[in-house]
This record gives structure tokens, C-alpha cells and sequence, in this order.
């Protein structure tokens, strides 16, 4: 191959990848418009609000307190080696709440509703559905993305916040029970350790994965090919895509809170 067909190529993978940013891109600007416009749809709201936070809690609690516990003993573990065991209370709070807890939480979501919205809309429009609300004069970004990332957008720091105290109980309940820590001097050592910005940047992050999350699952399934492979496609498609765009996002936003 020479020089000019390899650039030629990667131009055109290049100039493929920007162009499907800005696809995404303008398409969540849509969605994020239209929250703020009426009409609105109270009913698919709610029902979002439901499926997104409340149903999504078991799974949510599980991963944190699990991740707390497991933190807790490999914290103690590597820290033996330097004398060094009395540090877990602090490091099992700082880790949960400004990464473990926000990114597990998100990737989370991105499995169980990311897949659930793209699956749901891309059926939709395999069976015409979408079709017919624009036959009945609603607009689909209304009835369909806008209340899912406005959900998103409300419950996911919530799950956030209930994760990362799971998180921290699963650590001190494997500290306190298996590794004779003090209960008492436990809490106040992770209370102590914990800065209003490590929470703020929790809650945000939370937020932010909840919206890329939604978005994530409406695109696809707003996108997706004709038949049952078109469905399975977006539904594929739309937990990776949110999954890396999570991951990237926690490190921008990492970078922004804390690299100062």
C-alpha cells in the first residue's frame, strides 16, 4: 500500500469517527433542549423515574457493597506490608466516593438501562410505533428521550449517593467484623477524611453518567436498523458506546476537580 492510499485510509477513518461525534453530539444537544419545552409527559417521567432509580437500587447495592467490602481487605492487605493497615477507613471513603462508587454506579446503569431504552425504542421503530406518534403530531425526542434523560438525569446521583454509602458500610462492616477495627474510631476517621468537593464531585459525576447513559440508549434505539438484528445491534452498540463515553467522562471530570 503506499504512503498515499495508507493517509487517504486514515483520513477517512478519522473524518468516520468525527462525524459520528457529532451525530451524538447534536443529537443529545436535542434531547437536552427539549426537557426545557413544553409539551410534557408526566406519565413517561414517572415511569422512567421507576425504572431507572427504583428498580435499578438491588443491583446498585449489591456492586457497592460488595466493591466496599473487597476494598476494605485488599487496602489492609497491601497496606500491611508498610505498617501502614490504619489508613483503610480513609482510603475505602475516598476511593467509593470519587471513583468506585460514581463509575461502577454508572457502568451499572449502562448495563441494565442503557440496553433496556435502546432495546425498547429500536422495537418501537421496527414495528412502526415511532411512525405512528408522528402520524398523532407527537414528536418522538418529546414523548421518548426527553423524559428518559430527564430521569436519568434526577436519579442517577441519587443511586450515586445511596452506593456510595453502601460502599463505605460494606468496607466497615469487613473492617469492624474481620479486621478489629474500632467501630467508633472507623466512622470518625471516614467522616474526617471526606471533603464537601470529594461529594460534589460524586453527585456531578453521577449526573453526567446519567445523562450520557440515556442519551446513549435513545440514540441507538432512534438509530437502529430494521429487524431483529437492527434491535440487537443498537442494544450492543448503545451499552458500549455509553460504557467508554462513562469511562472517559469520569477522567475529564477527575481532571477538573481534582488537578488542582
Amino acid at each position: 500500500m503506499t504512503p498515499a492510499r495508507l493517509l487517504a485510509r486514515i483520513g477517512r477513518v478519522v473524518l468516520t469517527v468525527l462525524a459520528a461525534f457529532g451525530r451524538v453530539a447534536l443529537f443529545g444537544l436535542d434531547a437536552l433542549s427539549h426537557i426545557f419545552r413544553p409539551p410534557y409527559y408526566p406519565r413517561e417521567f414517572f415511569w422512567a423515574l421507576l425504572n431507572i432509580g427504583w428498580l435499578s437500587l438491588p443491583v446498585v447495592g449489591l456492586t457497592a457493597i460488595f466493591t466496599g467490602g473487597a476494598l476494605a481487605l485488599q487496602i489492609y492487605a497491601g497496606g500491611a506490608r508498610f505498617n501502614a493497615e490504619a489508613v483503610v477507613p480513609q482510603i475505602v471513603a475516598i476511593g467509593m466516593v470519587r471513583e468506585l462508587g460514581p463509575v461502577l454506579v454508572g457502568l451499572m446503569i449502562a448495563a441494565r438501562v442503557t440496553s433496556s431504552i435502546a432495546a425498547e425504542i429500536a422495537t418501537m421503530k421496527v414495528t412502526e410505533q415511532i411512525d405512528a406518534l408522528v402520524t398523532l403530531s407527537t414528536h418522538p425526542m418529546k414523548y421518548l428521550t426527553a423524559p428518559r434523560v430527564l430521569a436519568a438525569l434526577v436519579t442517577v446521583p441519587v443511586l450515586v449517593g445511596v452506593g456510595d454509602i453502601i460502599g463505605i458500610a460494606g468496607g466497615y462492616t469487613v473492617a469492624t467484623q474481620n479486621l478489629g477495627f474500632n467501630s467508633a474510631a472507623y466512622l470518625k476517621n471516614t467522616v474526617d477524611f471526606l471533603e464537601l468537593r470529594d461529594i460534589v464531585s460524586s453527585l456531578v459525576k453521577g449526573a453526567a453518567f446519567g445523562v450520557i447513559a440515556a442519551i446513549m440508549g435513545c440514540y441507538y434505539g432512534m438509530n437502529s436498523g430494521r429487524g431483529a438484528q437492527g434491535v440487537g445491534r443498537a442494544t450492543k452498540g448503545s451499552v458500549e458506546a455509553a460504557a467508554v463515553l462513562i469511562l472517559a467522562a469520569n477522567f475529564v471530570l477527575t481532571g477538573v476537580f481534582f488537578s488542582l
